[in-house]
């Protein structure tokens, strides 16, 4: 069996994810589900020398070492990220399907203040969610629109890289962890030397990359960066927490003036197609939201984005009522991802 049959077949299908398990077929994510491939069962160690198959040997090296590796993996018509690491059976992977160009923020509906933000020319600008949210199709078509728009360089730093750009009005720079770059942390220190007008951090994954990425935004470029959190609130709060708290009011000090705002999203089945739709909560820090960073009360963020409607700001509830009045997701899938159940669910009654 080869892995890029595999590769290949999980393509045809739509998959989104390829996860590979001794004595079971290989496994596709498709629309949201798992499904069970129709090729034969994986036995013995074959989940390894399919793996080790696209593997170098710094890279093997390097995995026997820390027993799991991000990197990414190319076929004719099909792009990946693998993370390879060891299970209970020894080697084994979960491949996540890249598509081979840069969405585009239309095609991925992105309201007008997910626009407003890309365009920003400073400060910070997060986007969360959970794992296979959709969080790298939304900076992808973000950069994607500086691309397209700017005269910036852009640099972006990845583990791996995923969505590969080409430089159109920007010029653009991609590094990897691991490959081109130690650390988030040492790409970091170094990346005001290399003159960023834009600078993507594919995930800030601790204090000094946190700590890094807010202070660059203070100094100029744009900072746009991941975060695995489900809403605005919780993301400005799990900032500040990673800090000790001597400093978690200079903290909360330095978001208020560098945060520009936050975009979290969950994906959700579509009902008219077989597909996956981004429920969006926006947030625009005004100078309200800023008092309420500053002043500790981000427990009050979520009343202010319902307030900031009228300047572009969207709930999660709303935009999942939205998609729901348009019929493009079922009432149990708004209501079971919904904030406020009780309250969609009065607002459902009133169509």
């Amino acid at each position: 069996m080869d892995i890029n049959e595999i590769l290949q077949k999980a393509v045809e299908s739509g998959a989104s994810d390829i996860h590979f398990a001794r004595n079971l077929p290989p496994v596709f994510r498709i629309n949201g589900q798992l499904v069970h491939s129709d090729m034969e069962q994986l036995e013995w160690d074959m989940t390894k020398r399919l793996v080790f198959q696209i593997m170098s040997d710094e890279q093997k090296h390097r995995l026997a070492e820390n027993k799991e590796l991000d990197f990414s993996h190319s076929i004719t018509g099909g792009r990946f990220r693998v993370n390879a690491f060891y299970d209970n059976n020894g080697v084994t992977a979960t491949f996540r399907v890249i598509p081979p160009s840069p969405p585009d923020m239309k095609n991925i509906l992105m309201p007008p203040a997910g626009y407003k933000l890309a365009r920003l020319r400073n400060g910070l600008v997060l986007i969360t969610g959970p794992t296979g949210g959709g969080k790298s199709t939304t900076l992808a078509a973000m950069i994607d629109l500086i691309n397209s728009e700017r005269n910036a360089h852009i640099i972006t730093i990845e583990d791996p890289i995923e969505f590969l750009f080409e430089s159109k009005k920007s010029l653009v720079h991609q590094r990897a962890v691991g490959l081109h770059t130690n650390s988030f942390t040492d790409a970091l220190k170094a990346v005001l030397r290399e003159d960023p007008d834009v600078l993507l951090v594919g995930e800030m994954r601790d204090l000094e990359t946190m700590m890094a990425a807010v202070t660059i935004a203070e100094t100029g470029p744009l900072v746009i960066a991941t975060l695995h959190t489900v809403n605005a609130a919780q993301s400005i709060g799990r900032i500040v927490e990673v800090f000790p708290s001597y400093q978690q009011q200079q903290v909360r000090y330095q978001l208020s003036v560098t945060l520009r705002g936050v975009i979290s999203q969950q994906l959700v089945p579509r009902r008219d197609r077989p597909s996956r739709i981004a429920a969006r909560e926006i947030m625009l820090v005004t100078p309200p939201i800023a008092r309420l960073i500053r002043e500790g009360n981000i427990h009050r963020i979520h009343e202010a984005i319902k307030a900031g409607a009228d300047i572009g700001m969207i709930s999660m509830d709303d935009s999942l009522l939205f998609y729901f009045k348009k019929g493009l997701i079922s009432r149990e899938d708004a209501l079971a991802r919904a904030v406020d159940p009780d309250a969609m669910a009065a607002e459902m009654q009133k169509q």
